[in-house]
């Protein structure tokens, strides 16, 4: 199993070292960003992938437990607090686990090990799964089934994403990350932080931009060395 990849949204600079402390002891985790609030840890998910959430209840602008409910599609959460009343409704949206604030390491290390034995039986479960060649996406208050084969690239639009097809054009409020998840690598490359192609639909491509029917596509300067290869 790959490494854990986690952000922490925190306030507290002392609590942010203990935490970034424990995080490096710690083998299969990986360290992305930190964040002190909530505002711009939104900001970031919305473009980008993490495995793990370390969050404070007690947040400036907007409250932890509130953030929490406006992820559509939720990492693992550990909550990390001076506040056990919040408990409850923490393991309610299914929180991994719950710190309370001061804990050592070894308290610590039980709750990320909880996250990474969850990752090792989801994965099983994933493998066993049989492989699927569509997603169903919310397409004006319905699900519009799509397959693999016909969708020629996807763009970012803020919350929503655009997911134009051989046949059609779909607008989808759903990030750019999250549909990412949802499709078979070998299969769609991510060439811009924008944009996400189907390797199959590239029809040529230079240093700066890739023809995929018809239409032209710029590479983002950090995903250039995914060419390398082809």
């Amino acid at each position: 199993m790959s490494k854990i990849k986690c952000i922490i949204i925190e306030d507290e600079p002392l609590a942010v070292k203990v935490l970034s402390d424990y995080i490096l002891q710690v083998p299969f985790l990986e360290l992305q960003e930190i964040f002190k609030d909530a505002i711009q840890a939104s900001d970031y998910l919305r473009d980008n992938h993490t495995d793990l959430i370390f969050l404070d209840i007690h947040l400036p602008k907007l409250k932890g437990m509130a953030f929490l409910k406006t992820l559509t599609h939720s990492p693992a959460v550990i909550i990390t607090t001076a506040y056990h009343q919040y408990a409850v409704e923490g393991f309610n949206l299914n929180v991994t686990d719950y710190l309370l604030k001061p804990f050592g390491f070894e308290r610590f290390l039980m709750a990320v090990t909880k996250v990474k034995a969850a990752g090792i039986e989801n994965q099983k479960s994933n493998e066993s799964q049989e492989i699927k060649d569509f997603i169903f996406l919310n397409v004006h208050k319905k699900k519009v089934k799509i397959l693999f084969t016909e969708i020629v690239y996807i763009e970012s639009q803020r919350e929503y994403v655009k997911i134009v097809t051989t046949k059609n054009e779909y607008i989808s409020k759903i990030s750019t990350h999250e549909i990412e998840s949802l499709l078979p690598s070998n299969l769609f490359k991510r060439i811009h932080r924008s944009f996400i192609v189907s390797i199959n639909k590239i029809e040529s491509f230079t240093a700066e931009i890739v023809e995929v029917n018809g239409v032209s596509i710029p590479i983002g300067r950090d995903y250039r060395s995914i060419f390398t290869g082809f």
